[in-house]
């Protein structure tokens, strides 16, 4: 399919300080459409970003059937190129969010050739500092207007883009972490695993609560026994138990972040002793109790490693690490941004340039 592109005639003013960006608010100049109808993708665009029209009787509207990605662009910091981390990851794992919300998977070579298009036009809107970088938001949505439960008819496969500023701008600083045990986001055999809107929706709540204890994020529990650990609300959980590194097993209710499985194959290579498996929080608790418990850390797109110094359960407050970023936390996030920004090599082969 040939991507049609028609180039914006008002564009916007790049901010000079990029310590302004802050994360989420501002758009670059173009977005990326694609609409799905009579069972076919076709009619791939790249037009001004610019407000959708859509029916109120917009099927995502009233059955959220919506999926979304998150991905970055990085300024190579020694040769002042673009580049991309595992993109591939990314648009496979849309796809898996598509099947379990019954939305027609897109080709994802040619997503991501669009997305190089997409940013090659707003090449200028990829912030040049360390830590800074363009925000990538591929969703689709059901968009037929319907009032009934059924699968949509019609979707569209968006990509939309967004500068961001370094998302620790005064220093890798651990975060405090509430864990959730009146509300559940996620159950075996639900759309737990998907990237989905309704998931997110669902999380509010647990925040909220987190907010009024003057915590970060949530920790949630399994939603049948309410005591093994699956995810915070917008990354996953690693611990560091004697030495041994320590993450909940997928089990269908847990996304399987694309840093969480960076960060598994990285500790893996380092020989580092790695173990994927069901987690109680009494079993953390006890590990902290004996001192056992050396490092909490969380992973995602956003935060890339984000350690954890502080985790309330119930009436137990767990300071980690003297509220210190940790040893083995460290070397993941030197070690990841090193890769995303050029600044190490990438014997893993995990970047891609935009311009092949």
């Amino acid at each position: 399919m040939n991507i049609e592109i028609t180039k914006t005639t008002a564009p916007k003013a790049v901010p000079a300080d990029e310590s302004t960006l802050g994360f989420g608010r501002l758009f670059a100049d173009h977005m990326f459409l694609m609409n799905h109808k009579n069972g076919e993708w076709g009619d791939p665009r790249i037009v001004p970003y610019e407000n959708l029209s859509l029916s109120p009787a917009c099927m995502a509207l009233h059955y959220s059937q919506t999926i979304f990605e998150g991905l970055k662009a990085y300024r190579n910091q020694t040769t002042g190129g673009i580049q991309l981390f595992r993109p591939q990851e990314n648009f496979a794992r849309l796809n898996k969010s598509a099947r379990r919300m019954v939305i027609p998977e897109v080709p994802e070579d040619f997503a991501i050739s669009a997305l190089k298009e997409l940013i090659k036009l707003d090449e200028h809107w990829v912030p040049h500092g360390d830590g800074a970088s363009l925000y990538i938001r591929p969703f689709i949505f059901a968009c037929d207007p319907f009032l009934g439960v059924r699968p949509g008819a019609e979707y569209i496969f968006a990509i939309i883009t967004s500068p961001s500023g370094p998302y620790y701008a005064t220093g890798l600083n651990p975060v405090g972490i509430y864990v959730e045990e009146k509300y559940v986001r996620a159950v075996k055999g639900g759309p737990g695993f998907a990237k989905a809107g309704g998931n997110y929706a669902a999380s509010l709540a647990g925040q909220i609560e987190a907010q009024k204890l003057g915590l970060a994020q949530v920790l949630w529990l399994d939603g049948i026994e309410r005591k093994y650990i699956e995810e915070v609300g917008a990354m996953n959980i690693f611990f560091v138990i004697n030495g041994e590194i320590l993450t909940p097993e997928p089990q269908g209710s847990v996304l399987e972040g694309i840093t969480r499985k960076s960060v598994l194959e990285l500790c893996r290579k380092w020989d580092m002793k790695v173990t994927e498996r069901p987690i109680t929080i009494q079993e953390i608790a006890d590990a902290y109790k004996s001192g056992a418990l050396s490092e909490v850390f969380g992973t995602g797109t956003a935060a890339v490693i984000s350690p954890v110094g502080l985790l309330k359960w119930g009436g137990m407050d767990m300071q980690i690490n003297d509220n210190k970023i940790g040893e083995i936390s460290a070397r993941l996030y030197d070690t990841l941004t090193g890769i995303q920004y050029g600044k190490i090599d990438d014997d893993m082969n995990w970047v891609m340039s935009i311009d092949n």
